[in-house]
């Protein structure tokens, strides 16, 4: 995207106050924190605007602005975005988070109910006029509502695509906006508000579509996508079949900002040239990450989060930090998963609180196997995987055999099969570099992979890539 992305919308001020709860008062039942550390980010639009910076997007914020520390704050932490500032009546909004171990114990907000704003610059019409993408992101306290860009942002919405995820104080999308993106709660309220389905509370897959269809006709804008939390979202263009992007399965403790980066990523995708369904795939993607990666508290410092992978790979260069928390990690091909692979694969999970599966990359599998191998590609292996639900993380290794990889991950044991009983450990010494525990698990009688294979060829089943080569022969003699 050439062009800027302009960020229009509400931008607060956030501050996390961190600490740790080891125990309780001894006048109230409440507990008490101690090693406080404060962290301040942006929020609302802000965070907008933060998120496709960090993506090293060029980006313009259009939000309303006090002249108070705390707008003098945000300007700071919005280092590398031009911010085009709105006068606002009133305080520019605080959102102080008291935190415990990254759960939120509380909340107290400062800067009192939206006041006025003024009307928006000629620089911020500017802006919007020669933007490469549009992101509305309205918190409903009266920058959309400025007079001058309402009007603006209508007329460029044929020609530029904007993103609109609304606030229910504030105002209906323009006609003509690419995609809408309230969440499901949002979406009934909209929904009565406009007087389209005001008793129709139902949560049920048909009754989203049926309100997604109604917004998107009542609001003229391309697609309404609603979020739908770990179900993912649902994508309607107002008739035919709805598409439905699932959220891949994360562990979170606060979702905090979920919606944001789904409406930046959709933004930005839109920008590049994307369709709508591939923009929602591309936020809905990027959401689940966020979230597991620890959400805004760590805007700006990513961490790495065995919670998460795209394909069941990872992209880190360096060891996994997760103090405290006891790592398990396996190692495999995983080329035909069988009972026996999950009963292993369940024991060692069972021996921590977190199992790894250092798998066999396909050229890694066709060393060690022979060029008929592997039948399933690493790809599918890794989801495979994924789906059980004792495996936490797939990290795809090239190798032939997994030390650099466990260097990265550092597990404090690791677990061989059966046949390695009273024998020597080939990562032994790789593992006592940081205190890591070799152990053997059990095989589960009778299953192996190659009595699969054996059982298929038996009755004539080809791998993938014999039946491509059959294929390709049978076109080329046609």
């Amino acid at each position: 995207m050439s062009r800027p992305l302009v960020v229009v919308g509400d931008a607060l001020l956030d501050v996390d106050v961190d600490g740790h709860a080891g125990r309780l008062c001894p006048d109230a039942p409440v507990p008490v924190l101690d090693d406080l550390v404060e962290r301040a980010r942006p929020g609302g639009a802000g965070l907008a605007a933060a998120l496709a910076r960090d993506d090293g997007a060029d980006v313009v914020l259009v939000t309303a602005l006090g002249d108070d520390g705390a707008a003098r704050r945000l300007r700071e932490l919005l280092d590398g975005v031009e911010v085009i500032g709105l006068a606002a009546q009133g305080d520019t909004p605080v959102k102080q988070r008291i935190r415990a171990e990254g759960q939120s114990l509380v909340r107290l907000d400062t800067g009192g109910p939206a006041g006025g704003v003024g009307a928006a610059p000629a620089r911020a019409l500017e802006a919007l006029r020669g933007a490469g993408s549009v992101l509305v992101a309205d918190y409903g306290r009266g920058t959309v509502d400025a007079d001058g860009i309402r009007e603006v942002l209508g007329e460029v919405a044929p020609r530029v695509p904007v993103t609109w995820d609304p606030h229910p104080r504030g105002p209906d999308p323009v006609p003509g906006v690419r995609l809408v993106t309230p969440n499901e709660s949002e979406s009934v309220g909209f929904a009565a508000r406009l007087g389209l389905t005001p008793d129709d509370r139902n949560h049920s897959l048909l009754a989203v579509r049926r309100r997604a269809e109604a917004l998107a006709g009542a609001w003229q804008a391309g697609a309404v996508a609603v979020t739908l939390s770990a179900r993912g979202a649902l994508l309607s263009f107002g008739a035919g079949a709805p598409l439905l992007v699932p959220a891949p399965e994360v562990r979170c403790v606060d979702a905090c900002g979920a919606g944001d980066r789904l409406a930046v990523s959709a933004a930005l995708a839109l920008g590049a040239g994307a369709v709508i369904a591939e923009a929602l795939e591309a936020g809905v993607r990027d959401a689940a990450r966020f979230v597991a990666e620890g959400g805004p508290a760590v805007l700006g410092r990513r961490v790495p989060s065995r919670a998460w992978a795209s394909v069941g790979t990872r992209a880190d260069d360096g060891p996994f930090d997760d103090a405290g928390t006891c790592v398990v990690a396996t190692g495999g091909c995983f080329d035909l998963l069988h009972a026996g692979h999950v009963a292993t694969l369940r024991a060692a999970r069972a021996l921590g609180d977190r199992l790894v599966v250092c798998l066999n990359s396909d050229t890694s599998v066709r060393r060690l196997k022979g060029d008929g191998r592997p039948i399933v590609p690493q790809g599918d292996r890794a989801r495979l995987l994924l789906a059980l639900e004792c495996v936490d993380e797939v990290v795809v290794f090239d190798e032939d055999t997994p030390v650099d990889v466990l260097r990265r991950v550092r597990p404090d044991i690791w677990t061989k099969g059966g046949d390695y009983a009273g024998a020597e450990v080939p990562e032994l010494a790789v593992l006592e570099e940081w205190g890591g525990q070799a152990v053997v698990l059990p095989y589960v009688e009778g299953r192996s992979t190659t009595a699969l294979v054996e059982a298929a060829a038996t009755f004539g089943i080809r791998s993938t890539d014999e039946a491509g080569e059959s294929a390709r022969d049978e076109r080329n003699d046609a």
